[in-house]
C-alpha cells in the first residue's frame, strides 16, 4: 500500500506543478490578488462539498478567536504571495524556496507548540538555510519582490500548519475552513477595484484549471494519505522540482541553474531529514513537520489534515 500511496502522490504533485504553471501563465497579465480571487470563487462549490460534510455538532463560534484569525489572515494572503514569486521567477527557484517550509515549521513549533527540538532536527534546519544561501546567492542574483514573495508564502503556509497543530483538534472543521476562505474572499474582493483587469474566455479556463485541479490534487493527497504511511508519502512533494526544471526549459525557456538545484537538494535532503526523524518516534511531541499535510498556498485546495482527521472518526 504504501508504493501506491507514494505513486498517487507523485501523480498528486504532478498535477500541483501543471497548476502551478497555469498560474504562471496567468500571472504574466493578471494580478495575483485577482487570480486568487477569481481561482478561490470558482474553487468554493468544490470546496463546500467537503464543508458539508461536518456533522459534528456545535456553531461557527470559534474556541480559539485569536488563533483562527491569525490563520484566517495568514492564508488569506500566503496564496497571491506565492502566485506573484510563480509569474516572476524561474519555477524551480520558486520550488526551492517553498521548500524550506518544513525547516520553518520546525522552528515555529518550538515557541507555538513547545515543542523540544534536539541538536540533529536543528543542525538540519541549519544546513537547510545554508542551502537558501546557495539558491539566493548572496551578490550573484539580483533580487526583487518574487524572491521576498516566496519567502513569506513559505513563512505563512509553515505558521497556519504549526496553529492548525495547535488548536486543529479542539477546533470544527467547518470553523477550521471557512474563516481561511471567507477572509481569503474579503481581502482579495478589497484589492479588486485596484487591480482588476478584463479577461478573455481563455483566461477564465485558466482559472478554472487552476480551481479543479487544486482540488482534485488534494483529493488524491488524502488517499494517498489515508493509504500510506505520512513518512513515505511526504518526501513525495519534493519531486516538484522535476517538473519544475522540466516546464521552466520546455515551456519557458528558462535555463537550469546548477546551483539553484544545488541549493534545493540541500534543502530538501535536510528536510526529508526531519520527517524520518520524526517518524522514528521519541524525538518529537508533535511531529509538526510530518502532519503537515497540505500546500499552504493553493487556494482552490481544502486543508488535508482535516479530512483525514474527520475520516479515522468515523
Amino acid at each position: 500500500m504504501n508504493l501506491k500511496a507514494a505513486l498517487l502522490a507523485l501523480l498528486a504533485y504532478a498535477i500541483f506543478a501543471t497548476h502551478d504553471v497555469v498560474v504562471k501563465y496567468l500571472g504574466a497579465s493578471m494580478s495575483p490578488f485577482q487570480l486568487v480571487f477569481f481561482s478561490s470563487l470558482l474553487s468554493f462549490p468544490l470546496v463546500t462539498v467537503m464543508l458539508v460534510q461536518d456533522t459534528t455538532f456545535g456553531n461557527l463560534r470559534p474556541i480559539h478567536p485569536w488563533w483562527v484569525a491569525l490563520r484566517s489572515a495568514t492564508m488569506s494572503v500566503v496564496p497571491a504571495s506565492a502566485f506573484y514569486a510563480f509569474a516572476h521567477l524561474p519555477l524551480a527557484q520558486v520550488y526551492a524556496l517553498l521548500f524550506v517550509t518544513p525547516l520553518l515549521i520546525t522552528l515555529l513549533s518550538i515557541p507555538i507548540l513547545q515543542e523540544k527540538v534536539g541538536l540533529p532536527r536543528m543542525l538540519a534546519v541549519l544546513v537547510g538555510f545554508a542551502g537558501v544561501l546557495v539558491v539566493l546567492r548572496p551578490g550573484g542574483v539580483e533580487y526583487g519582490l518574487g524572491h521576498a514573495a516566496a519567502l513569506f508564502a513559505a513563512l505563512g503556509s509553515a505558521f497556519q500548519s504549526v496553529i492548525l497543530r495547535k488548536i486543529g483538534n479542539e477546533e470544527r472543521r467547518v470553523v477550521m475552513m471557512v474563516y481561511p476562505l471567507v477572509a481569503t474572499f474579503v481581502v482579495m474582493g478589497l484589492a479588486m477595484p485596484f487591480v482588476y483587469v478584463p479577461f478573455d474566455a481563455s483566461a477564465l479556463g485558466g482559472l478554472g484549471i487552476v480551481a479543479i485541479f487544486g482540488f482534485c490534487a488534494t483529493l488524491m493527497m488524502v488517499s494517498a494519505f489515508t493509504m500510506g504511511e505520512a513518512a513515505i508519502v511526504a518526501p513525495m512533494q519534493y519531486s516538484q522540482i522535476i517538473w519544475a526544471t522540466l516546464f521552466g526549459v520546455l515551456l519557458f525557456d528558462e535555463q537550469v541553474d546548477l546551483m539553484t538545484l544545488v541549493g534545493a537538494g540541500i534543502i530538501i535532503a535536510s528536510g526529508i531529514f526531519i520527517v524520518i526523524r520524526e517518524a522514528a518516534g521519541g524525538h518529537s511531541d508533535n511531529t509538526p513537520v510530518l502532519r503537515t499535510r497540505t500546500r499552504g498556498y493553493a487556494p482552490g485546495s481544502f486543508n488535508i489534515s482535516l479530512f483525514l482527521k474527520r475520516k479515522r472518526s468515523k
